[in-house]
């Protein structure tokens, strides 16, 4: 399997304004973004992880960059030079980011709109892992965060063939788009319904054999939470109404665990520089006997 998913600058920028860009608090995007792509591996490939190497850095984001997108302040908030920086988050512009955030500040000292070229970033922003499972399937990912597009490819090559899935949640960011909330103009800080208007598509290909390639109808992508994915979990958690669930999509916090450890696998391996085998972190059977 080959698995790349692209953060563009307004999604992915907003981790780096936030508290995720300190490792201490987020453990790092391949931490956070365990209970999304590798739990989405492990399901589809019904198997977990068992070694693990990865590469990374920080690239784009953080202070002492060369690409000159720098303004110079530390938050956004009452800095004339971040007005027009469509690196800049403006959360007074909105009731709900105004009052969740910058009405707030006085009980905790969080800032919700740091300057993502700031220093005190210590995350990585572009992110390369290679896995092996228990199965013996392998799987090379990519992950970065500065991308002008987002969505995601996944390749699967097996014994009848070969699976390709492109998804493009966002085919680009426009300037205005990234930063603001005036106007009704959503940001990579509003989600679900207030989310800003995103152009994209989906296209599945199955290339069997012998055989000219098949493209696959797929329903278009719903544009509310996560493609559809909130509101369907909201239920099962919250009114479960017994509907079969023939795919195993009902995650468990056992499922959640075994995801996670590709990321933590990944950042151990970044740490030291060497494969690292997921049994030296957990006992993986151990897992297992929890969920029976």
């Amino acid at each position: 399997m080959h698995f790349e998913w692209l953060l563009d600058v307004r999604h992915g920028a907003d981790y780096f304004r936030r508290w995720h860009r300190d490792r201490a608090n987020s453990g790092g995007l391949l931490v956070h973004k365990a209970s999304h792509h590798f739990d989405l591996v492990n399901w589809w490939i019904a198997s977990v992880p068992v070694r693990v190497y990865a590469e990374g850095r920080l690239f784009f984001y953080g202070s002492g960059r060369r690409h000159g997108y720098d303004r110079g302040y530390d938050r956004a908030y009452g800095e004339p030079a971040a007005s027009d920086d469509p690196f800049a988050l403006s959360i007074e512009d909105d009731r709900r980011l105004r009052e969740l955030y910058l009405e707030a500040e006085h009980e905790d000292g969080y800032l919700r709109d740091r300057n993502v070229f700031g220093p005190g970033v210590t995350i990585e922003d572009d992110m390369a892992v290679l896995v092996r499972y228990a199965s013996g399937a392998t799987m090379s990912y990519h992950l970065h965060a500065y991308s002008p597009w987002e969505g995601y490819r996944v390749m699967l090559n097996g014994s009848a063939g070969r699976l390709e899935l492109a998804v493009v949640e966002s085919d680009h960011v426009s300037a205005r788009d990234a930063r603001s909330v005036k106007g009704g103009v959503g940001s990579a800080a509003q989600h679900g319904a207030d989310a800003p208007v995103e152009h994209g598509s989906t296209r599945l290909t199955i290339h069997p054999y012998w055989r000219p390639a098949e493209e696959v109808v797929v329903p278009g992508l719903m544009r509310e939470g996560h493609g559809g994915a909130d509101s369907r979990m909201a239920a099962r958690l919250f009114a479960d109404t017994g509907e079969p669930d023939p795919l195993g999509r009902g995650a468990t916090a056992v499922d959640g665990a075994l995801a996670l450890l590709t990321g933590l696998a990944a950042n151990e391996s970044m740490a030291t520089q060497r494969p690292v085998d997921v049994s030296t972190l957990i006992d993986v059977s151990l897992l297992r006997l929890g969920a029976s």
